[in-house]
């Protein structure tokens, strides 16, 4: 049983794939409409189950547990070497050598 006051994540089905808008791209038509929400959880409950949350806006959502303590995967993607070379001629160009 997961505490009350626990920092939490949801998932909710915003659309299904029928109530979306019928000019969608055809990749994206047979998908639902889906969101994660991270919040504090307002009442005990067990991964899996229906859970209430308050956002740090201060909004109250409801969804399906999905995980404790959640933390942001995100990134901006692998490195790319040419991209790192313009840069250095970049800053080479507006600030001089002294710059690297």
């Amino acid at each position: 049983m997961i505490k009350s006051g626990t920092w939490v994540e949801i998932h909710k089905i915003i659309l299904s794939p029928a109530e979306r808008a019928s000019h969608l791209p055809d990749d994206t038509k047979p998908v639902p409409l889906e969101m994660w929400l991270k919040g504090t959880l307002l009442k005990a409950t067990e991964i899996g189950e229906t859970a209430e949350i308050r956002t740090v806006t201060g909004r109250i959502e409801t969804g399906t547990l999905v995980g404790v303590n959640p933390h942001y995967t995100h990134s901006f993607g692998q490195d790319i070497p040419e991209l790192r070379l313009i840069r250095d001629k970049v800053k080479k160009a507006l600030w001089g050598e002294k710059n690297d």
